[in-house]
């Protein structure tokens, strides 16, 4: 049953042996075959040093991402497949409110929400802000969909992307996933450099690939 707009709600230096390049560079496919399937219908799963996390092969296309539960800007406890509900979703994870390249790229992400509730696609956003901090942002942005907070830190370290090169902070690294409803990854995208986080027209692409392979009536029912 179709809903209602409003879906979506529900650099600095190198650290040691790490090249621009592989930062920057965006994940593509992997063989088939190679590492763990996702889905009995036989997504690929990515291999050890593919894709842009080359360290964390649990985070490249193919496999399913935790579901992880945090607190929303709200204080109410979520958990990431509730969130998603069944649709594409962008996840996105981001150092905080007070630095000038994470405010940049959510007002870009602000002007793609109109497009992305209409599509019935969601957007989730993830910091170590507490719920209060991310709110009052969230709110400041213009932003209509759910921010979730990780203080404690307990699901960075869950998914090893604490920044390295920030040990004041102990931020997110910048990082965002293009995910289908049951949390596998269709894309993944290190933000470390800020060219290195998608376009909006990127992930709008890769949200209309994802609805075009998982609903059932993506082409329409002409006579």
């Amino acid at each position: 049953m179709r809903r209602a707009p409003g879906a979506l709600d529900g650099g600095g230096g190198t650290a040691a042996g790490v090249t621009f390049a592989r930062m920057a560079r965006r994940w593509g496919t992997a063989s088939e075959g190679d590492g763990e399937s996702a889905r009995a219908g036989g997504r690929p799963a990515g291999r050890d040093g593919d894709g842009p996390f080359p360290d964390h092969p649990e985070l490249a296309a193919g496999r399913v991402f935790p579901d992880l539960e945090l607190a929303d800007h709200g204080g109410n406890q979520r958990r990431l497949g509730e969130l998603i509900a069944g649709d594409p979703t962008f996840l996105h994870f981001f150092r905080g409110w007070w630095r000038p390249k994470e405010q940049a790229f959510l007002r870009r992400l602000v002007a793609l929400q109109d497009e992305a509730e209409v599509a019935y696609c969601r957007f989730v956003s993830v910091s170590v802000d507490p719920p209060p901090t991310n709110a009052a942002f969230r709110a400041g942005l213009g932003a209509r969909w759910t921010f979730l907070s990780d203080p404690d830190r307990v699901a960075q370290r869950r998914l090893r992307l604490r920044e390295a090169t920030d040990t004041v902070n102990d931020p997110y690294v910048p990082a965002a996933f293009c995910l289908y409803p049951d949390r596998t990854i269709h894309a993944a995208f290190d933000g470390y450099w800020f060219w290195g986080r998608p376009t909006n027209e990127e992930i709008r692409q890769a949200l209309r690939r994802i609805s075009g392979e998982v609903r059932d009536d993506w082409h329409a029912p002409a006579q």
